[in-house]
């Protein structure tokens, strides 16, 4: 058996189907991984969703901004702006069947001492207080008040995380840790409006990738993210595995072998 980790498709469904030939993918034995963005911004969303779906018993995923975003604008909550590229799912035959599958899935996952998850851990939390800050928002996901959950989950503050905090804001700020970070100060606070790739003088700036600050992370634990294309998949430390190689923005799909630690890329152009 075989374990890869895919990072961010967003409805780019050839380079997956190329990279899982290229593999050999084996329902029979192999597991595939995604650390969300299944869908948006890419010509063939409702594919891709179906394509996972029927391969759903193979697969393990954790939820992205983008996905998160169609599950709100399936409520109401969000329209859709002219880049997204969300619609056929929305009109879809199946629609409610796939969007209530996507609906249940997670924000983080665990793998032994793999950790998957959209955008990050940040600093101030271990582990396993990810994983319950994670599942508080998963309770709200399937939860009788989901459609609210959505109406309260965009905004960028509170910004900075207090034990104490409570109803909406408490889970807007854990979706944003887990779906949308990549700098934050060493308490944690973030800066969502900075998307660039750090430079050198980052190291000294107050805000500075989420992965280079002081960690609670246990010995051996590794965290396996996406949703930073600009990052070209280097984080400059193998205790945090960044995926996404801007597939649909022209990049590389990326799978990751999670025994192995090699990765494979597969152009985006199509």
């Amino acid at each position: 058996m075989t374990d890869y980790v895919v990072g961010d498709i967003q409805g780019c469904l050839p380079p997956l189907e190329r990279l899982l030939a290229r593999v050999h993918f084996s329902p029979d034995r192999d597991l595939l991984w995604s650390v969300g963005d299944i869908v948006n911004r890419g010509p063939a969303c409702l594919d891709t969703l179906r394509f996972l779906y029927e391969r759903r018993d193979n697969l393990r995923l954790v939820l992205g901004n983008h996905d998160l975003h169609l599950l709100a604008a399936r409520t109401g909550a969000r329209k859709l702006s002219p880049s997204d590229t969300l619609e056929p799912i929305l009109r879809a035959r199946d629609s409610d069947r796939l969007l209530d599958w996507l609906q249940e899935q997670p924000l983080l996952r665990r793998a032994g001492d793999d950790l998957f998850v959209h955008a990050g851990i940040p600093p101030q939390w271990d582990s396993t207080t990810a994983e319950d800050r994670a599942r508080e928002v998963a309770a709200a996901l399937t939860g009788p008040d989901c459609d609210r959950f959505f109406g309260h989950m965009y905004g960028n503050r509170p910004a900075t995380w207090a034990d104490d905090l409570t109803d909406w804001p408490r889970l807007r700020l854990i979706t944003n840790f887990l779906t949308r970070m990549r700098y934050c100060a060493a308490d944690g606070t973030l800066d969502l409006e900075n998307k660039g790739p750090p430079d050198a003088d980052s190291e000294d700036a107050p805000f500075r990738p989420w992965f280079r600050h002081p960690h609670r992370l246990a010995a051996g634990e590794r965290v396996i993210f996406g949703h930073w294309a600009a990052l070209g998949g280097d984080t400059g430390d193998e205790r945090f595995v960044g995926l996404d190689t801007g597939c649909v923005w022209g990049g590389e799909l990326t799978f990751f072998n999670l025994d192995s630690g090699e990765r494979l890329g597969e152009r985006c152009g199509d």
